[in-house]
Formats: structure tokens, sequence, C-alpha cells
């Protein structure tokens, strides 16, 4: 049963950088055929989808908020999901999780379209 780990969370400044990686939490498997989403919670917020894409065709869906800013990306033979988060601002930072579901025609933002989740990995963006 496919298990997910995240990782590369951490402490930056405002304006910075991070890249956040998910991936199967046995090597041997991939997230091949899965759409992959990453999600936010910050303390006392709701969850919030940020990125998804899609395994059928590669498309990808950004929330309103991150556009122009983070990146989804299918990397390592599909072994893993990246997220590049650039000009890091205050507001970002929350729990990131990232989440599977089993390809569909498209990927969503919202998190009941998912059932596979990771545990989650931390983002404190300081000024």
């Amino acid at each position: 049963q496919l298990q997910l780990v995240e990782s590369g969370g951490g402490l930056v400044q405002v304006g910075g950088s991070l890249r956040l990686s998910c991936a199967a939490s046995k090597f041997y498997l991939s997230l091949e055929k899965y759409d992959i989403g990453w999600f936010r919670q910050a303390p006392g917020k709701e969850r919030e989808g940020v990125a998804c894409i899609s395994f059928r065709d590669g498309s990808t869906q950004y929330a309103d908020s991150v556009k122009g800013r983070f990146t989804i990306s299918r990397e390592n033979a599909q072994k893993t999901v990246s997220l590049q988060m650039n000009s890091l601002k205050s507001e970002d930072t929350a729990d990131y999780y990232c989440a599977a579901v089993l390809m569909g025609v498209r990927c969503y933002l919202q998190s009941y379209e998912y059932d596979t989740w990771g545990q989650g990995t931390q983002v404190a963006v300081s000024s």
C-alpha cells in the first residue's frame, strides 16, 4: 500500500526559496499512475490546496495565492514529486502535505479527492 513521505521543509527568510519533495516510503515504489497534490495548513486555518499534477497528461493546477511563485513537477522517473517554492512570503508559513490518488481525468486542489496522505513537513517564513 502506498505511503508518502515529505521532506525539504525548514526555516527561510521572506523572499527566499525552498524545495519540498514527496516520495513513496518504500524505495521500490513510485508515484507513477497517481495524481499528486500539495496542501498546506496554517495554525487555526483550514487545509488549503496549493498545487497538483496529473499523471494522465502532466497538467497542473495552482492556487491563486501561489501562481507564479510555486512550481510542481515530477522527477526521478516518477519516484518523486517536488514543489519548488520561490519568493516566499510570511503567509506561506504552514505545515505542507502531499497527497495521492489513482489517476483521474485531471488533478484537483480539493483535499477530499485524495485518499493517501503524508505526515507533513513544516515551512516557516520569517520576516
